[in-house]
């Protein structure tokens, strides 16, 4: 007799086949991409971009296991690691979400309306992205116009400033830190640049977890 998954175990089991799905799919373009046209890396060189390369990832995708989860719940975890664009759409979308409809991430409730905001997410961008390309010659004079330009260059800081007003006034203590830290990596690193928002949001997480709890535990919180 067949058992009835739990809506959390059809949630993991969905998401780590379309994990490794999109794994094999994502290694398989380059190979398919060599074979079509005849052309293969040299696998020397390869490896060596490889193992000076992957260390950091794989770090990364460490912290970021352990940093989203809690904030995106299972479900809209699995579905941002598919869909990707994490720290700059999914994330805001699905806070903003569960901010609205006042629940957590770690309850159910909280995993159904992170899951269906992060898949309303992709479904717009990807409509979006198909009407860009449809409409990028006409637009182009307009999109490259030296008026809109400074726009363009504020979406990302407006979206991110919108959520940090919300979040800061609840809790204004423990946003000092963080804030503080951000601010001096970013003006005495110049290395550091808006490529480098994966990498800070779990780096800011994690301090921000630690300062929380050396606070907690002197009763400043």
């Amino acid at each position: 007799m067949k058992k009835n998954l739990s809506y959390m175990e059809s949630v993991h089991r969905d998401g780590i086949i379309w994990g490794i799905a999109l794994g094999l799919i994502i290694l398989l373009f380059p190979l398919m991409v060599s074979i079509i046209f005849g052309c293969f890396p040299n696998l020397e060189v390869l490896a060596k971009g490889v193992l000076a390369t992957a260390p950091m990832y794989w770090a990364v995708g460490i912290v970021e296991i352990f940093t989203y989860v809690p904030m995106l719940g299972a479900g809209g975890t699995y579905l941002s690691f598919v869909t990707g664009n994490i720290s700059n759409l999914k994330l805001p979308c699905a806070i903003d979400a569960m901010e609205r409809a006042n629940v957590k991430a770690t309850s159910e409730e909280g995993e159904v309306i992170s899951t269906i905001s992060i898949a309303v997410s992709s479904i717009v961008t990807t409509i979006i992205i198909i009407v860009g390309v449809i409409c990028i010659v006409p637009l182009t004079p307009i999109l490259e116009s030296p008026v809109l330009e400074p726009a363009f260059n504020m979406i990302l800081p407006a979206l991110f400033g919108g959520l940090a007003v919300v979040f800061i006034s609840k809790n204004l203590k423990l946003s000092i830190a963080p804030i503080i830290l951000m601010l001096v990596l970013f003006i005495f690193v110049p290395a550091l640049n808006s490529s480098t928002v994966g990498i800070m949001v779990p780096v800011g997480v994690l301090f921000t977890l630690l300062v929380a709890r050396i606070m907690y535990k002197k009763g400043w919180l």
